[in-house]
């Protein structure tokens, strides 16, 4: 009997024990959240990301009634601070702006210390944009063939900036070059803001930047805005031809911004967060902000995000293979 009882009393205590466990997550996921959110931004102040996560995140967290902190980790081209979420608790008080360098990574690293695929829980994409082609005003040219000529007639001569090697604007060009049959020497830096910087005092003479975070300097002659990359002109910007129009026949080279959190982050709370940011997005005020900051904004589901993220890894995979870029 005693063992009859002892049995009972442990599988009571089991019982009650999971009821437990189970009633103290659900009672997390009915009330997420109650903490400030940390948002990671793999890179640099002053680029798209960190701009983008700055101007959601202050109207997420007036939706949600907590902080929402943007964590700036640049570092390796982004593979630091992602890795911080991809490591995270996956209790969604740990998001990451994810930008397209993510699903990139996937096929153009050998070694990463996460999966950029299974690693993560997609929530939302938030915006998609080109990239424009910005050149120095040392530079002789103001539509894409003259680069394109000016290039071929000073070979060895010309640099270009880039975020870090397997960034977007890394690819982006790499991909113009082999296109129009040109080379420019690569100066990779940790984030958009220093390239603008390296630009503005000539190190570099070419890149293709956030057409945002370069507003001001294209807009007062600092930098020239010759195209972009898109396969459609911008509402924002309609005298800006694509560089696909203006000579270099199916280039095309999209980027994104939106929100993971950690994998087996529960579906509640993604759901939650995609809802609330979702939200943000589609409000007037904010979409009219995106639009003048030549961006279209998306808003995405989860499972319409995820989609976009395995598409480009296979695109960009299949892009740098191609074209021999490699990255360890």
């Amino acid at each position: 009997m005693t063992t009859k009882a002892q049995w009972f009393a442990s599988v009571v205590a089991c019982v009650v024990g999971l009821w437990g466990a189970w009633a103290a997550t659900a009672f997390a996921q009915a009330n997420y959240p109650n903490r400030p959110i940390r948002v990671i931004v793999p890179f640099s102040p002053g680029g798209g990301s960190d701009v983008t996560a700055r101007f959601i995140g202050t109207r997420l967290s007036d939706r949600l009634g907590q902080p929402v902190v943007v964590d700036n980790r640049p570092a390796a081209s982004g593979i630091v601070g992602t890795d911080i979420v991809a490591k995270a608790t996956p209790d969604g008080y740990t998001l990451l702006l994810v930008f397209s360098t993510h699903a990139q990574s996937a096929q153009l690293f050998s070694k990463l210390p996460y999966d950029p695929i299974k690693d993560f829980a997609p929530i939302t994409e938030v915006i998609s944009t080109p990239v424009g082609m910005m050149l120095t005003p040392s530079v002789p040219a103001k539509t894409v063939k003259e680069f394109i000529a000016y290039a071929k007639a000073n070979p060895g001569k010309l640099n270009y900036g880039s975020s870090g090697p397997g960034s977007s604007p890394h690819l982006a060009t790499e991909l113009f070059m082999s296109m129009a049959g040109i080379q420019m020497t690569h100066v990779p830096y940790k984030g958009v803001a220093p390239i603008i910087t390296g630009q503005l005092s000539g190190e570099v003479q070419f890149s293709f930047a956030n057409m945002f975070s370069t507003m001001g300097h294209w807009k007062a002659g600092r930098l020239r805005l010759v195209a972009h990359s898109g396969l459609k002109r911008m509402e924002a910007i309609p005298d800006v031809p694509t560089v696909a129009e203006s000579g270099v026949a199916g280039y095309d080279a999209l980027i994104w911004y939106g929100y993971t959190a950690a994998a087996k982050t529960p579906r509640a709370i993604i759901q939650k967060l995609y809802k609330e940011i979702a939200a943000i997005v589609n409000m007037p005020e904010v979409r009219k902000t995106f639009i003048e900051q030549v961006t279209d904004p998306v808003a995405n589901t989860p499972e319409e995000f995820a989609k976009v993220i395995q598409a480009d890894a296979e695109k960009w995979g299949a892009i740098g293979k191609r074209l021999g870029v490699r990255l360890d």
